[in-house]
């Protein structure tokens, strides 16, 4: 019975599965044959519009390729466009305004400004004719007739450039430029190109041509650390935008291609050059005929003499760079965008540090063949008192204290003894002065000789080559590769140290060969002064709001020193490197009663000469060489660096109480040469720059006015929780300095160089 139902149950199965099989064959069949009629019956109707001969390829194939390209065309620009909207995500991106920060030195006195700080005060109609049409006639004359980029203008900027073998003309429009000052940085690159482009084509459909202009002439920098022509006016002619002649409104025109080179307080002759070139552009472009400009042709603009209001440039591009990264670090709801920063920098120290280099290098430059130098110095908590990035910051803006890499030399050593100290050696180990080869690579010493055993003191007083090989191998113990297991020791105490450069693994690493830059070398130093101690180089002290409210103060919200090798292992290399001063290859940079101590370094062809040295009170790094990677002329650390880092050191310690160095002691006198030492005997002793210090602060008194100046910000943050002022009361620390140096007996108000 059973057998008989199964049996049934999978005839059925059977029948239905064919039955299905047989549904989806007829389904499958009827779908083919109807798709087969309607492509049938589509060919047949496509037929009557058939274009054959030669119809076919003037005609109908040259538009299907168009509208192939123009898609895929579509479809890239869309790609490419995707960037330039992103910078545009922000809905208040008009409004917005940019960091304008006011900086002061360390004792409140005002030394520059950064960003730009709105001034839409002059409406355009109110900016001179003569103005309005020398700017279009020089940056855009066909300005009201493109859509935002000027093809013509492109093409024949394009041309020009191509016969004249280098950039001529510029391509962009008025738009374009206002477009990168918005939104986009001043890289050289295709991208930034693109993205110009593009956001120059959004601003013409949100913007009129008239609120483009205006915003160009309000935000363009224009040299000397000024955004907009109305404060291009005030700087330089000491008037407003509004009143400005033809010859002054050519030369505020001319400044827009280049406001560094041709910025008239750096270089008049360069200024009044383009101020020429543009009066000839309002001829060429119409607005004007040659006997409108004829006077002011014969009678060029003349400006404000601010020869003596030099600022510290260099140090005020990386100051501001410092300040943009920690507003970032403010909560997202703080919208103040004005800010008055108080910094670090000693201008005594400063001037000083840019008089030696300067004279330096007019005296020996050409000897040495060297045309560049940079220096910082720095306290030991990291704070940078001085800065020089390069020898002239109207001829190179770029910043070789912070920005170039250039191999140490010799001057990386000390990272290198302070590993072997970390590491059970002490600065009376003898390691033999001999032939030592990694692989291919056999390091020599300067005069091509060894000096058999010798003591690390002695290898870094005379910068022997072949010991910091044979440590850095000997770091490595019994490993399979000992000489790169000891460079990985040395780049991590290195890196404890505060050194950020990338340091690949290298045989020459132990002799200086791979890259650092002069600041954090510079403050990385400062670890043996401080007792072990690793600081963090910066610029900015307190940040205050433009109505005077403390924002951000480094001592109570910067990073803390951080304890990088004992403290016992600091003073032995402080003691170390002091022999490198007195008795080695750093003599130039001996301080007479100033402990002293650091390490010179020359790089191979003499490419690179440094010396790198501290005080109980100071760090200072001072680098030789030339842009180009040239070689000097044997130029080695002990010459011209060890020789400025003494001039400036001299300057930094004027009025200065003189601290104890960890492991030195307290300086001596150093002995007189024997021909001071002759002239003394017959009375005529030779006759000593007058270096005599300002009234200063006692250090006393300076802890004094810190202490006050605390006391007052708790006071008005107390008094704000009370009750809201009706007035905002600014309080900078030039106020605070003035104020209450005054009611302090004994208390200069003059500011103090500890």
């Amino acid at each position: 019975m059973l057998k008989t139902v199964l049996a049934e149950w999978i005839r059925k199965i059977r029948h239905w599965m064919l039955d299905l099989d047989a549904r989806i064959d007829s389904t499958l069949f009827s779908a083919g044959r109807g798709t087969r009629e309607l492509y049938e019956r589509y060919s047949a109707f496509m037929d009557r519009f058939y274009v054959g001969r030669w119809k076919r390829w003037v005609f109908i194939e040259p538009l299907s390729e168009a509208a192939t390209l123009g898609l895929g065309g579509l479809i890239l620009l869309l790609a490419l466009a995707v960037p330039a909207f992103r910078e545009t995500a922000d809905e208040d991106w008009l409004k917005k305004s940019d960091l304008a920060v006011t900086f002061l030195d360390r004792y409140g006195n005002p030394i520059g400004s950064r960003g730009i700080k709105h001034n839409d005060s002059i409406p355009l109609e109110d900016f001179p004719d003569v103005l309005i049409k020398a700017t279009l006639a020089t940056e855009d004359r066909r300005f009201y007739d493109h859509f935002g980029i000027d093809i013509a203008g492109t093409l024949r900027a394009l041309v020009t450039n191509a016969q004249a073998g280098g950039v001529r003309q510029g391509g962009s429009s008025i738009t374009q430029q206002l477009a990168k000052n918005l939104f986009l940085s001043n890289e050289r690159t295709i991208e930034r190109k693109i993205n110009e482009a593009f956001l120059a084509i959004w601003l013409e459909t949100r913007l009129t041509k008239n609120e483009i202009l205006k915003l160009y002439l309000d935000r363009a920098y224009m040299g000397g650390g000024t955004f907009g022509v109305d404060g291009a006016a005030h700087f330089y002619f000491n008037k407003s935008a509004r009143d400005v002649n033809l010859a002054e409104a050519a030369m505020l025109a001319g400044l827009f291609k280049a406001p560094t080179k041709y910025a008239p307080h750096i270089n008049l002759p360069a200024a009044r050059a383009r101020a020429n070139v543009v009066l000839d552009n309002l001829v060429d472009a119409g607005f004007m005929t040659e006997g409108q400009v004829f006077g002011a042709r014969r009678n060029p603009a003349s400006v404000v003499d601010r020869r003596d209001e030099n600022s510290p440039n260099y140090y005020l591009d990386w100051a501001f760079d410092e300040m943009r990264k920690l507003v970032d670090t403010f909560p997202k709801s703080y919208n103040e965008r004005v800010f008055v920063v108080r910094t670090a920098i000693d201008m005594n120290v400063q001037r000083a540090a840019e008089e030696a280099i300067e004279n330096q290098l007019r005296q020996f430059g050409r000897d040495y063949h060297a045309t560049q130098a940079a220096t910082v110095v720095a306290d030991l908590d990291g704070g940078v008192r001085a800065m020089v990035g390069g020898r002239d910051y109207g001829a190179s803006q770029f910043n070789r204290a912070t920005d170039a890499y250039r191999q140490p030399g010799s001057s990386f050593k000390p990272y290198v003894y302070t590993t072997a100290l970390l590491n059970g050696f002490t600065p009376k180990s003898v390691v033999v002065d001999g032939p030592v080869c990694i692989g291919n690579w056999c390091p020599q010493n300067y005069g091509h000789s060894y000096s058999g055993p010798v003591t690390l003191t002695q290898a870094l007083t005379h910068s022997i080559n072949v010991i910091p090989v044979k440590l850095s191998i000997a770091l490595g113990g019994k490993a399979p590769n000992p000489a790169k297991v000891g460079r990985a020791k040395i780049v991590e105490v290195a890196r404890r140290f505060g050194i950020k450069a990338p340091l690949p693994d290298t045989p020459s690493l132990p002799i200086g060969a791979d890259e650092v830059t002069v600041l954090e070398h510079a403050v990385a130093y400062a670890t043996f002064p401080n007792r072990g101690k690793a600081v963090t180089p910066h610029a900015i002290l307190e940040v205050r709001t433009g109505a005077g409210d403390l924002v951000w103060r480094y001592d109570r919200d910067g990073p803390k020193p951080r304890q990088a090798i004992p403290a016992n292992i600091a003073a032995e290399m402080a003691e170390m490197m002091s022999h490198v001063v007195s008795e080695g290859t750093a003599r130039r940079a001996a301080l007479d009663g100033i402990p002293t101590a650091g390490k010179t370094g020359t790089t191979n062809n003499y490419r690179d000469a440094w010396f790198v040295g501290y005080t109980g009170n100071f760090t200072c790094a001072v680098w030789y060489g030339n842009d180009d990677y040239s070689p000097t002329n044997r130029m080695t650390g002990g010459s011209l660096p060890a020789q400025t880092w003494h001039d400036i050191m001299l300057a930094a310690h004027q009025g200065v109480e003189i601290r104890e160095l960890p492991g030195v002691g307290m300086g001596t006198k150093l002995p007189q040469s024997p021909s001071a030492a002759l002239l003394a005997s017959h009375g005529a002793a030779p006759k000593l720059p007058d270096i005599r210090p300002p009234p200063v602060l006692t250090k006393r008194g300076a802890d004094v006015l810190v202490r006050v100046e605390r006391m007052l910000d708790d006071a008005a943050r107390a008094a704000d929780e009370s009750a809201k002022p009706t007035k905002p009361v600014s309080s900078t620390s030039a106020a605070y300095t003035e104020s209450f140096a005054s009611a302090l007996p004994g208390v200069s108000a003059t500011a103090s160089k500890n």
